[in-house]
């Protein structure tokens, strides 16, 4: 095995925006950074996320933006005191990316691109005004501490990586592992981590997909998969009350798969819905296809004469009720209900559906569970393993899509840069 017999500052691994924002903290204040991916390139999930539109941050306030994490909202409100969204935004500036606040709240770049804000990044990081700059390694997958590191933590850390010129070891004083989740495996977060930490002691919440979709109890029939999958529910809203007594209640979109549902409504409630199935062995929302109109207004509707009309042109005709609203009602609704006038209104305002299963891991935007905030100090560094710290996807937190996941990475990768910075201070070797 090839080793580097020269002691680095700081070694980041993992390119993504906690890893590279926990480079540039430490850059910054005078250390010596290398940066280690297992990926050819920096980013690879910055981008993808960026591809409909960079969404980096939401511009509602601190209280409701904290809120957006559920049960980690402590902790992660902890991390946003010092790089919140309006730390986002500034930072982004400075990169000489200007941003806007979009009619929904939530903030983009002006060209709504991720590729030029990750270059001007990567740029700064390189080529600082002063300092030696960041230094990348690509194509390094980390394989764990070499077995003489003991686990008391030695002066510095010993830290081994595959490559495609063979194995090399690289020593450091300080190491920040941001290592992402589970989810997007091809684009380098594939949980490999979880039982290299997981032998030094370090407690970990399993991996579950967040901001996923599910799979319709029993399957949708081979008409409505071939015909609709892919298509949205356009102006719907969803409630549910979970097992554990727990509400959610919102109007929005989604769509339609192969096997069940996705999009950003569903994602909105996955968390609840995902535990309830681990719980109950399934979940089941109510879904009102017409939440403009009161439950009073469609029963009248769907009570008026028809005449020679069929029903499906008849609620076409006085409810604009038809394509995969209408289909959805033939697929789940026995045909008694439609001779019903009564149920018929019911299931339009409430249609139960039942799902089965979240969709696999690595199809989630991303992921729930990771490194317990429990076994971390308040600057992220592992209290089983001085001198070394955690950031990103790969704590144990989860938050809806809306830029809360991008600020929370940021963030994190922020308070472990600042976590090194003051214990190499305080332990220069």
């Amino acid at each position: 095995m090839n080793s580097e017999n020269k002691i680095i500052d700081v070694v980041v691994i993992g390119g993504g925006p906690a890893g590279l924002m926990a480079a540039q903290v430490a850059s910054d204040a005078g250390l010596t950074v290398h940066l280690y991916d297992a990926m050819p390139s920096v980013g690879r999930k910055f981008l993808l996320a960026g591809k409909g539109g960079l969404n980096l941050t939401h511009s509602e306030g601190a209280d409701t933006f904290a809120g957006r994490f559920g049960a980690r909202r402590e902790a992660i409100s902890a991390l946003l005191q010092d790089f919140d969204s309006g730390a986002v935004c500034a930072w982004a500036q400075g990169l000489g990316v200007e941003t806007f606040v979009g009619s929904s709240g939530r903030v983009f770049p002006k060209d709504m691109k991720a590729a030029p804000l990750l270059r001007a990044w990567l740029h700064r990081l390189r080529h600082p005004a002063t300092g030696a700059g960041v230094q990348f390694h690509m194509r390094h997958r980390w394989t764990g501490w070499a077995e003489s590191a003991a686990r008391s933590a030695p002066a510095h850390q010993s830290l081994c990586f595959d490559t495609p010129q063979g194995p090399v070891q690289v020593q450091a004083r300080a190491v920040v592992l941001a290592l992402g989740g589970g989810s997007w495996a091809r684009l380098g977060s594939n949980g490999a981590w979880v039982p290299l930490l997981a032998q030094k002691g370090v407690a970990v919440a399993p991996l579950l997909p967040a901001n996923c979709g599910f799979d319709v109890k029993g399957g949708w029939s081979a008409f409505f998969a071939e015909k609709f999958a892919g298509q949205p529910f356009k102006s719907v809203a969803m409630a549910l009350t979970t097992a554990q007594g727990q509400t959610f209640q919102r109007k929005g979109e989604f769509v339609a798969t192969a096997t069940g549902v996705e999009g950003s409504l569903v994602y909105a409630a996955s968390s609840l819905l995902r535990d309830d199935i681990i719980r109950t062995g399934s979940a089941t929302f109510h879904l009102d296809l017409l939440p403009d109109l009161s439950a009073e207004k469609v029963l009248a509707e769907v009570s008026h004469p028809r005449g020679t009309r069929s029903l499906s042109s008849h609620l076409k005709s006085r409810l604009h009720l038809d394509g995969i609203k209408s289909a959805l009602l033939h697929e789940l609704l026995p045909k008694a209900v439609f001779e019903n006038p009564a149920q018929l209104a019911a299931a339009i305002k409430a249609l139960p559906i039942t799902l089965q299963a979240a969709r696999p891991l690595d199809e989630a935007i991303s992921t729930a569970g990771g490194v317990l905030f429990e076994v971390l100090s308040p600057q992220l560094m592992l209290e089983a393993l001085p001198g070394v710290f955690c950031a990103g996807e790969m704590l144990d937190w989860e938050a809806p899509t809306g830029g809360y996941l991008l600020t929370a990475c940021f963030a994190s990768g922020h308070k472990a840069g600042q976590g090194v910075v003051n214990f190499l201070s305080k332990n220069r070797l």
